[in-house]
């Protein structure tokens, strides 16, 4: 499927429309950035890492029967996808305490909550993404009632099959950030899945398996990306 013109470039994708108006191509930088954009850098590998991962978790997801925009995987680093309006909303769920949880409240990181954790941020990298209330979702008719009803429970269903996927591997999903878009009358699963996206520690060892190793300049970051991409996308093999 040929790619024509770019339409949109993030920070760690590109999109493509290709000859299909339906369908476009995502493709995945090296690049990285923290801190709104602060920190940059590249990891060598990420790209691959980051398609091949999200790849096998958004199969994973539609065998579990739930919605995604993900088509199929046609190069190491690119993702063929349905071409959805993204909801203006990253959806957090987080099962332990850390990042800009602990520093908002002082909780001591990894505090295990009773059940997960669901916040929502407005997509907004000018206002550096802040936490938003759920009524202001429906207030400033970003969602309505029910989809924000919807988003909250395909963001903890996503939440249990992955934890559910990843204790198999040894590893703890501490928390995850989702994207969603609209698609006709549905709502699917968008973006990406992967170490960018969620925070892992390995079970036992509480080792950083995610981006916080170039967050926090814990190094072997690039070795990292590498190992979640063996661990993962070998995991049926």
């Amino acid at each position: 499927m040929s790619q024509r013109t770019r339409l949109y470039e993030g920070k760690a994708k590109i999109l493509y429309t290709t000859d299909d108006p339906a369908l476009c191509v995502q493709y995945f930088k090296d690049d990285a950035t923290a801190f709104d954009g602060l920190k940059k850098g590249i990891i060598e590998g990420k790209g691959i890492a980051n398609a091949t991962i999200s790849s096998r978790l958004f199969r994973l997801l539609e065998e579990q029967g739930l919605k995604t925009h993900f088509v199929a995987q046609l190069s190491p680093n690119e993702m063929l996808v349905r071409r959805v309006t993204i909801i203006p909303v990253e959806v957090v769920v987080r099962n332990l305490a850390t990042g800009s949880l602990c520093k908002r409240y002082t909780i001591r990181e990894g505090l295990a909550f009773r059940d997960p954790l669901v916040e929502y941020y407005y997509k907004d990298d000018a206002l550096h993404d802040p936490l938003i209330y759920p009524d202001h979702l429906i207030a400033f008719g970003w969602v309505t009632d029910a989809e924000l009803q919807t988003l909250r429970e395909m963001a903890l269903r996503v939440n249990r099959i992955l934890s559910a996927f990843l204790e198999g591997l040894e590893i703890t999903l501490v928390d995850i950030k989702l994207e969603f878009g609209r698609l006709a009358d549905q709502i699917l699963l968008a973006d990406e899945i992967s170490p960018d996206t969620c925070r892992l520690w390995e079970k036992g060892t509480q080792r950083k398996l995610d981006k916080d190793r170039f967050r926090q300049d814990l190094g072997n970051v690039a070795e990292t990306y590498r190992e979640m991409l063996q661990r993962i996308s070998g995991a049926d093999q």
